[in-house]
């Protein structure tokens, strides 16, 4: 199976960039990001409390988490059924939260995710892929812009929504939030030794995702 790996920090691109490149080489996108809110669906259906750990890990290892899809749309299974819709409620989004962050829940993931990527074809982004989930992906790569082009991103994303915003707290939250995840404890975000930097400030997505299509061709 081929595996590309994706890091970088908030606001770089990294979900665009994967669903456009799993797209053009028909890989599965593994998005990271949904699975943690699928394990959130199962723990609030358990009824655990979010701030009990001890409950937490006592259900972690009951919950079978994959993603595939379905008339082209990417669905998210949950011990076999497809919970897309139960993904992003308020009650979801909080303990996804909270349980992101409990190292068994990441180490349960990490397991499901390792056991995905061993069946089929997938491109992945995140934090820690190049360095945790996936060591030996076929082409790693550390995708940055510089937080100011990152904040301009996100400021434009706002203001288009009729949001009322500050560039410059929009910059200083989004350098505050990269300190954080390089500096977490559990699998904190760098990029791994044999990862491709690319840093998209003055790229289009699209040539992005063709410089790592060209990337991983290249290698194969």
């Amino acid at each position: 199976m081929s595996n590309i790996a994706i890091d970088g920090p908030a606001g770089a691109g990294k979900s665009t960039i994967a669903k456009i490149v799993s797209k053009k080489l028909g890989f599965i996108y593994i998005d990271t990001g949904a699975m943690y809110r699928a394990m959130a669906v199962h723990m609030t259906r358990n009824g655990v409390s979010a701030d009990n750990a001890e409950d937490i890990e006592k259900n972690v290892d009951t919950a079978d988490i994959s993603i595939g899809h379905e008339n082209g749309e990417q669905v998210v299974y949950l011990n076999g059924e497809n919970v897309n819709a139960f993904l992003r409620t308020e009650e979801v989004s909080a303990m996804a939260s909270k349980t992101s962050a409990n190292g068994k829940v990441r180490a349960k993931l990490v397991e499901l995710q390792q056991k995905q990527a061993k069946t089929c074809d997938v491109v992945m982004d995140g934090r820690d892929i190049g360095t945790v989930v996936l060591p030996d992906a076929e082409l790693k790569v550390y995708l940055t812009a510089s937080s100011r082009v990152r904040a301009e991103r996100r400021y434009k994303e706002l203001t288009l929504r009729g949001e009322n915003c500050n560039l410059d707290e929009i910059e200083a939250d989004i350098k505050e939030r990269d300190h954080r995840d390089m500096t977490r404890e559990i699998s904190p975000l760098k990029k791994a030794d044999d990862a491709v930097e690319i840093d998209s400030s003055y790229m289009t997505i699209d040539e992005v995702a063709d410089k790592i299509i060209e990337l991983y061709n290249s290698r194969k």
